[in-house]
Formats: C-alpha cells, sequence, structure tokens
C-alpha cells in the first residue's frame, strides 16, 4: 500500500492521475498546506523540502523496509517503474520521457506558480504588473513548447501515452485563469481534450475535491496568517 502525503494542486494531481491510471492501491494522507502540515515533524522526516506530494510505499519492490519519496518527478518515476506501466524500459525511449519530466519540474510548474502568486498579490504589495506580465508571457511560451512539440505526434514522448504527459497536464487544467486561450495551440488543444477524456484522468482530478477550502470567503486574518507561513520563507534552524 502507498500512502500519499496530499493536497488537491497540479503537483498533487499529477500522481493520483498516474495511480488511477495504474490501478495502483493508495491511501490519501490529508497534509493541508494552509493550515501548515508540512512543517510538521512527522512530514519533515519524508518531505525534508517541505513541500506535498510525499510518498510512502509499504511494500516496495525489494521487499525491504518502506521507501519513502519527495518531489512528484520522482514519485512518478518510481510508481511508473514498480507498475510497469507509462515509462519505456529501453534507453532511448526512457530519457525522452526523462527530459520532458525534467522540463516540466524546472520550467512548466515553477513558471506558472509563479505567475499565479503575483497575479493574487493584492495592491498593499505595491505594483505587480511587470511581475505578472513577464510570467504569463513565460506560461505562454511553454505552452507554445508543448503545442510544437505535439504537431506530429499524440503525446509528449511520441506515440505512447507516459508519465510525460501525466506529469504536465495538471497544470493546464487552469489555463483560462493562466490568461492564455488554448484556441492558439491546436496541437496542444487535441492532446489536451484527448486525456480530459480518460476516466483515470478525470478520477484523478477529482481526489480531495472536498479538501480545497474557498480562499474568498477567509477572514483578513486568516488570509494574512496564510501569507506568513506559506511566502517569503526562509531557511528552517538545523537541527542541534
Amino acid at each position: 500500500m502507498i500512502d500519499l502525503h496530499y493536497w488537491p494542486t497540479p503537483n498533487g494531481k499529477k500522481v493520483t492521475i498516474l495511480l488511477e491510471e495504474c490501478e495502483m492501491p493508495y491511501r490519501v494522507v490529508e497534509c493541508n498546506i494552509g493550515r501548515g502540515d508540512q512543517f510538521t515533524d512527522e512530514f519533515l522526516r519524508i518531505a525534508p523540502n517541505n513541500r506535498m506530494p510525499a510518498m510512502v510505499d509499504h511494500e516496495p519492490a525489494d521487499g525491504g523496509e518502506p521507501i519513502a519519496l519527495f518531489e512528484s518527478g520522482a514519485i512518478m518515476m518510481y510508481i511508473a517503474e514498480k507498475a510497469g506501466k507509462f515509462y519505456p524500459q529501453d534507453l532511448r525511449g526512457r530519457y525522452e520521457v526523462n527530459q520532458w519530466i525534467m522540463w516540466q519540474m524546472a520550467n512548466q510548474g515553477p513558471k506558472t506558480g509563479e505567475r499565479g502568486h503575483f497575479a493574487r498579490l493584492g495592491d498593499d504589495q505595491g505594483d505587480q504588473s511587470y511581475a505578472v506580465t513577464r510570467f504569463t508571457n513565460e506560461v505562454n511560451r511553454l505552452y507554445g513548447v508543448l503545442n510544437n512539440r505535439l504537431h506530429d505526434r499524440p503525446y509528449i514522448a511520441g506515440d505512447d501515452y507516459t508519465i510525460a504527459d501525466m506529469i504536465c497536464y495538471p497544470w493546464c487544467v487552469n489555463w483560462k485563469g493562466q490568461d492564455q486561450d488554448i484556441e492558439e495551440f491546436r496541437y496542444f488543444k487535441r492532446w489536451f481534450e484527448k486525456l480530459s477524456e480518460r476516466l483515470a484522468v478525470q478520477r484523478g482530478l477529482a481526489v480531495g475535491s472536498d479538501m480545497s477550502s474557498d480562499v474568498s470567503k477567509l477572514s483578513d486574518e486568516e488570509k494574512a496568517r496564510r501569507a506568513a507561513l506559506l511566502y517569503n520563507q526562509r531557511a528552517r534552524p538545523a537541527p542541534e
């Protein structure tokens, strides 16, 4: 059984999509990032970067002690390898997938996240127009990268559906909120609509739908508490 420490964000949904596609049993362990669960000692023992998702496999393939992993890309590679699905075994095929996992982790996720961060800031934080424009344009560029990639192939890594597709898809679901128009990207749109029809993708996206709270309904005090908790973090002191 896999324990998935999870909150319904795009990074969490990458993993639930894969688990649903693999039909692999798992248990969701709520990691409420607004409450600060990611800073508890218990969570930090498996995810030292204090970010979810994190995973504990209590039945690893080698039959040994449970394996704990953090970082969504590493988790997805592990699960796909264990399941023997959605991750090519040949050298060329595997690195075709690997490079797009790295692309997503280094580009699509962070740049889209930064765009959302600056767009959410209020006027009391100063003029954010340059930052919003900068990252909106960068997100647009990244949609173009996917669109160009998909112009001559059905999936990101080629003819087969892989974890390269699953890791990118959740960050595209909110394209309207990212101020993008997918009509500009016809090859991307074809791919996006095809994945959206998959039942396992739908199930994976739905995990934790009852967890999120409506941020617009939070009190000013709670919004300030969360901002202090989540933004402008600095280094944690090392244990004595």
